[in-house]
């Protein structure tokens, strides 16, 4: 009687009756050349979309059971993930930011990766080319080829970009305790100056606060000039032991040359941190402010324009012509030589040099013109670093930030402060400036503290309450008015005061003749600045587009 099953097999599998060895799936060798060619093509498709599938139908079923498990965990977990966005966005993204988790992700994501690949190569052996007619060789490869890139390949570049921002992240943000809200509030400074080989510590040129609502993501955007004369230290300063009355040494003592004294000076007062200055000027803007700054963020300008760079540029409506200023020829009385270039009135696009010139620039205007031109650059790049850019862009971008960043920030609240910053975006920020269009000009050299923490304390009180958004300041252009001597500005903004971003940029002269850039130059070499002034005086209007 003859037997109806196969001869047993050597790789620990049930013997197959005869009928199994005519399958064209597991047993190719006597099927017909388009049977040949579709079963090359489906093992593909099905490695690619499951991987496990075409080796427990045509090859190792033991192999293919190992591979469909780990891929359903994959699977399961990629599911968690998701949910996990939606239900807890800031857990998952502690979880990705947290040193170890990000480090066996990338191992993990690197393994698949390999897994994967090795898959696809034993789907060729599956496939067995030789068998195959020669024209439809050459196609199977490149679509095993093309699916292997598009699978393992996208596994093994997500490994290497996190692999980067872990770097980042760990070169940028510190290991320190987390930082508790405030009244509610986050609140950061933001230091923004050059730290040129020829000096001893950055000395800021700009800053800001970021006040964000621990809750709503409501944001405000306090700047304090960096000429602010007799800063006060906040309760527990050890420099308030030194200046118990304010920063009150002279002329010389305004609120930026705080950084280069304690780092040059006054380091022993602040024994185990990482940057002594950086936190004397932190508790210099919290005293002067009356509020609780909890961490800063040194931004390096120099290396600024890499950030910008790396994101591709940022988009602004500028209000007046501003110039690339040339040397210093008079130091005493702030006269530069001829400009070497300007940024034209209306729209614009930057590119990373001419966005730290637009923010930097102060000459023909006063500091406070700058000041809301760097306010416009900081909303411009919260706008339009979208995931969309970020992602396409992120290796450029998280290198240039270990260049430029710095910051006190513990790496362990990211995630906490990272889904805060995606509910901030898309909504109005406040600002305030202690200086015009907020108070009088002449207020940064005597200010009144007082007034000052009167008017911080009603512009944070309406960024936290519902519907502030329509009611409060909104920057330059939207003041009720300066502040005098005699009393802070309302912060009810009259019906006709138009929004920051509804003003009408200047690019024409009074007589209606177009302003260039040879006109400005000439007025230059004619030693006429007075004209300049006229026509550029509205550049400290921005709006972020």
């Amino acid at each position: 009687m003859t037997n109806s099953y196969a001869p047993s097999r050597q790789d620990g599998q049930q013997p197959q009756p005869r009928q199994a060895l005519t399958d064209p799936v597991r047993y190719p060798s006597g099927a017909a050349a388009p049977v040949l060619a579709k079963r090359a093509f489906v093992l593909i498709l099905m490695t690619l979309l499951v991987p496990g599938s075409a080796q427990t139908v045509a090859g190792s079923r033991r192999l293919g059971r190992s591979a469909l498990r780990v891929t359903f965990t994959v699977w399961a977990l990629a599911v968690a993930a998701v949910l996990l966005l939606l239900l807890s966005r800031s857990t998952l993204i502690s979880l990705l930011t947290s040193p170890l988790a990000s480090l066996l992700l990338v191992l993990g994501l690197a393994a698949l990766a390999l897994g994967w690949a090795a898959l696809f190569i034993n789907t060729l052996r599956l496939i067995r080319p030789v068998l195959l007619a020669p024209r439809v060789r050459p196609a199977v490869v490149v679509a095993l080829v093309l699916a292997m890139v598009l699978s393992s390949g996208s596994l093994g570049y997500a490994a290497y970009l996190l692999n980067v921002g872990r770097d980042a992240i760990g070169s940028i943000f510190s290991n320190g305790p987390a930082i508790e809200p405030s009244e509610g509030r986050y609140n950061f400074l933001m230091m923004g100056g050059d730290a040129g080989a020829d000096r001893t510590g950055r000395r800021p040129d700009s800053l800001s606060v970021i006040s964000v609502d621990a809750k709503s993501g409501k944001t405000a955007i306090i700047s304090v000039p960096r000429n602010l004369q007799n800063a006060q230290f906040s309760e527990g300063s050890p420099m308030r032991k030194l200046y118990p009355d304010g920063y009150d040494c002279g002329d010389e003592c305004l609120i930026n040359a705080i950084n280069t004294e304690v780092t040059n000076k006054h380091q022993d007062l602040y024994p185990g941190v990482e940057d002594p200055g950086a936190q004397a000027t932190l508790e210099a803007v919290s005293g002067t402010l009356g509020i609780k700054v909890q961490a800063y963020v040194l931004v390096d300008m120099e290396g600024f324009s890499r950030l910008i760079d790396a994101m591709g540029g940022i988009r602004i409506k500028a209000g007046g012509w501003v110039p690339l200023s040339g040397d210093m020829i008079d130091e005493a009385n702030g006269i530069h030589g001829m400009p070497t270039g300007w940024i034209p009135a209306g729209d614009q696009k930057l590119d990373g040099y001419h966005a730290l010139w637009y923010g930097r620039s102060r000459e023909f205007v006063d500091d406070y013109a700058r000041i809301q031109r760097q306010q416009c650059v900081q909303q411009a790049m919260l706008k339009q670093l979208d995931p969309a850019t970020l992602l396409s862009k992120f290796e450029d971008i998280a290198k240039a930030g270990t260049k430029v960043v710095d910051s006190n920030i513990s790496a362990g609240q990211l995630g906490s402060f990272v889904d805060l910053a995606m509910k901030a975006k898309g909504q109005d920020m406040s600002r305030l400036t202690i200086g015009p269009p907020d108070f009088d000009a002449s207020f940064s050299t005597v200010p009144d503290f007082d007034q000052i923490h009167e008017r911080v304390d009603q512009l944070l009180a309406a960024a936290s309450s519902a519907g502030a958004a329509d009611d409060t300041v909104r920057g330059p252009g939207t003041a009720a008015g300066p502040l005098s001597a005699a009393g802070a500005a309302p912060l009810t903004k009259p019906a006709t005061t138009p929004p920051p971003s509804d003003f009408t940029p200047v690019t024409t002269t009074p007589d209606g003749e177009p302003i260039t850039e040879e006109m400005l130059n000439q007025f230059k070499r004619d030693g006429d600045e007075q004209s300049i002034r006229d026509l550029v005086a509205t550049n400290g209007q921005c709006a972020p587009l």
